[in-house]
């Protein structure tokens, strides 16, 4: 092939080689699966312009039958090699049809480009009004050529011209040292991006995170389970030598380790059955001291943050003294264990967490939850007192902060714009965040050393997929087999009440949705895709024509909202049925299909909710606190847990009447893992992480009975479980890949 005949594609900081089957960015080759390479050429190639599901399919797979999910799978890896929470402005997925690429590209012909076509600003519109007129054409052909070439030919030289040409070196050669000098110093400037050396710090089976360096910067503690899973505890490893030192050993989960300044202790977060609070042990081993209690039950926080003082006598912990409280930031003194409350979230609110001194001492960066994953990062002046100043405005997940070592920055690890972790870097002044660009995805939890340039961070490795458990006819359960699965998170899943449907939440097309398939686990169709906005647990209706779900909000001045909504079990546009400024999630129906349970923090606390179908005003159920519940079969009593993370399942008379606990057999209910029957309740065991258990609780002979034990982890935060209406086959979402590496960082800067 000839040079001229070569054609590039280009979007962005990418060039797409169709004659080489390259992909480029910023010159720097990306690899691409095959079948990857050719979805995405597909895509590019009709950029602008909606392609059908089966005509992507039959591109890329021609000659080979292939499920749909192949093809999600596709797009999701392109949206993680485009950019994770960039990749939105590239690739747009429309539901129940297919996807369309979005951004402006430019086909460039030996080297020389073509115009530049840039969709419409109305193109989704127009799309959205044509598929209300049901026309089957408006999408089979572009509205217009989206990649135009162009050859343009060499241009003839005239004396005049050689003449110009003379007159005009001179000042070309004044441009061109310009631009030598622009690009030398942009070099220059960049180079701390290209420069950065990343090498695996810990590759050990299991789950290692929660990097804290050394005032040195050449030790790190950090949190691994032993690699069972069972058992988090506290390591030191020296940096480049030597294997990792056990420094606690109790039967607990021991996370979120922190340096004193002198080295010389390292404090850490115990949760215990006997309670929870915060320790301090020597960096070498030896005995622990207790420094401060903390409310035993509370959210995992998966991320960590410098909460040791810079000059050594305090601690700064998120504490709170009640469940309906939110949780609040308390300076600690070591020496005497007093608490000192410094912020005061609104009632209502999760609260604050992740407390960070600044390398001064001066300022404390800490996290403000509105909700579970509707948080902002804030800063707290601890000289002149004074209310907390807002650094960011995403109202979105954020796990583990950390300053640099000068103080004038801030990394944090966020899902802004999407629904991967990435890292980000803001200034203290305030600004716009950043994305450092060559750390990767997945990625929670980051530390800098104050010495040394160096960065670590938690590489997480998460698979959750959902599987099936069924009886046979004399009663006995079968070995789980995998139903619905992909690289990505599946959960949520809910049968439909005749029982030949499933409805489930997923990240499997890079947004946060709600999908339903087959109750085989074949034909995965999307119903809504909310992009980077949380959304799950998904909720048939009794008559099996709804599905209502939570979602956080992407409404102008509601974002990170959480409401209640609710669609057609065919697919179409949601309709929100509550629009309180509280948190509304976990929905579930009344069993004669006219009110909608949610919980919600409307009143000050998380309580239990119901509302209309059809909207309009909510009643408050609970007033002793209740997160997530389900009405009994015959729907007199509502059996309901308190919260997340709080253990124990309680009921009350539909009607109204008394609030009283009903099982706390091996924390019922500190999982969001359990689901009512016509006998009585199923629900996962929260004693033994590793090995987690699901047992039946027995409403009329009170007995809890073993039903399996699984070989792999649950998630502890989303909903995993579902009975079918038949009571012949069970469903839970299990983590069959979990766990974390860390990684380091040299010449951050």
């Amino acid at each position: 092939m000839k040079q001229s005949d070569k054609h590039f594609y280009e979007f962005g900081p990418f060039r797409l080689d169709t004659a080489e089957r390259l992909l480029l960015r910023d010159g720097q080759h990306i690899p691409l699966t095959p079948k990857a390479f050719e979805t995405l050429l597909t895509l590019v190639e009709n950029c602008g312009r909606v392609i059908d599901k089966d005509e992507l399919l039959k591109k890329v797979w021609p000659d080979t039958f292939v499920e749909e999910v192949n093809l999600a799978k596709n797009v999701s890896y392109l949206r993680k090699i485009l950019g994770g929470e960039e990749a939105a402005q590239y690739i747009e997925t429309i539901p129940r049809r297919g996807y369309r690429f979005v951004a402006s590209v430019k086909d460039v012909c030996d080297e020389g480009a073509g115009p530049v076509w840039t969709p419409p600003a109305d193109a989704r519109v127009i799309d959205r009004e044509e598929k209300k007129k049901n026309d089957s054409d408006s999408d089979s052909e572009p509205r217009r050529n989206p990649i135009e070439h162009e050859r343009i030919p060499p241009p003839t030289r005239s004396r005049a011209s050689r003449w110009g040409w003379l007159a005009v070196w001179p000042a070309l050669g004044l441009t061109l040292g310009v631009a030598i000098w622009a690009m030398f110093f942009r070099h220059a400037k960049e180079s701390t991006t290209t420069l950065l050396n990343i090498v695996p710090f810990t590759s050990f089976p299991g789950r290692e995170t929660q990097a804290a360096f050394s005032p040195d910067g050449n030790q790190i503690a950090f949190v691994w389970d032993g690699g069972k899973g069972d058992n988090p505890d506290i390591y030191v490893k020296l940096i480049g030598a030597g294997q990792p030192l056990r420094l606690t050993t109790h039967s607990a989960a021991d996370t979120h380790p922190v340096w004193s300044p002198d080295g010389r202790y390292i404090a850490f977060f115990r949760q215990a059955a006997e309670g929870s609070g915060f320790y301090l042990i020597p960096a070498l081993g030896g005995t622990e001291r207790k420094v401060a209690e903390v409310f035993p039950y509370r959210d995992p926080f998966q991320g960590n943050s410098q909460y040791y003082s810079s000059d050594g006598k305090f601690l700064a912990v998120a504490d709170k003294n009640s469940q309906e409280e939110p949780l609040s930031i308390y300076l600690v003194s070591i020496e005497t264990g007093e608490k000192r409350k410094v912020t005061a979230p609104s009632a209502g609110a999760a609260g604050d967490s992740y407390p960070a001194f600044a390398p001064d001492g001066k300022t404390l960066a800490f996290l403000r939850s509105s909700s579970r994953a509707t948080t902002d990062l804030f800063l707290l002046s601890l000289d002149g007192g004074g209310a907390p100043r807002r650094l960011t405005f995403d109202s979105t997940s954020i796990l583990g902060l950390a300053w640099t070592s000068d103080g004038r920055e801030i990394v944090f690890a966020s899902r802004r714009g999407g629904c991967i972790y990435s890292l980000w870097r803001i200034p203290a002044a305030g600004g716009t965040p950043e994305r450092l660009p060559t750390i990767g995805q997945s990625v929670v939890s980051p530390a800098i050393s104050r010495q040394g340039g160096r960065l670590a961070y938690t590489q997480t490795l998460d698979d959750q997929n959902i599987w099936r458990l069924e009886w046979d006819a004399a009663g006995r359960v079968g070995a789980a087999t995998s139903l619905i699965s992909s690289t990505l998170g599946d959960n949520g899943p809910d049968y439909s009440p005749n029982g030949q449907k499933v409805v489930f939440a997923s990240n499997r097309s890079g947004g946060f949705g709600i999908w339903v398939c087959d109750r085989d686990g074949a034909n995965p169709v999307q119903l809504i895709d909310r992009g980077p906005y949380l959304t799950g647990t998904p909720r048939w209706s009794p008559d099996g024509r709804w599905i209502a779900f939570d979602s956080r909000s992407n409404d102008a001045g509601r974002e990170g909202n959480a409401d209640i909504y609710v669609v057609s079990a065919e697919g179409g546009q949601p309709r929100r049925i509550t629009s309180e400024p509280a948190e509304d999630v976990a929905p579930s129906w009344s069993r004669d299909g006219k009110w909608i349970y949610f919980g919600s923090t409307r009143s000050g606390n998380m309580q239990i909710w119901k509302v209309p179908v059809e909207g309009g005003q909510a009643t408050q159920v609970t007033k002793q606190g209740g997160f997530e519940g389900f009405e009994s079969m015959d729907g007199k009593q509502l059996y309901y847990a308190k919260g997340r993370s709080v253990p124990g399942i309680w009921q009350a008379p539909v009607t109204g009447g008394a609030e009283t606990p009903l099982l706390d057999h091996h924390k019922a209910g500190y999982w969001r893992f359990w689901a009512v029957a016509q006998k009585g309740i199923y629900f996962a065991t929260a004693n033994e992480p590793a090995r987690p258990v699901i047992e039946f609780f027995n409403f009329a002979t009170r007995k809890v009975t073993t039903v399996a034990t699984l070989d792999k982890p649950l998630s502890p935060s989303d909903p995993g479980l579902t009975i079918a209406p038949n009571g012949r086959s069970l469903l839970f979402a299990q983590m069959d890949q979990s766990g974390s590496d860390l990684m380091l960082v040299e010449n951050f800067h």
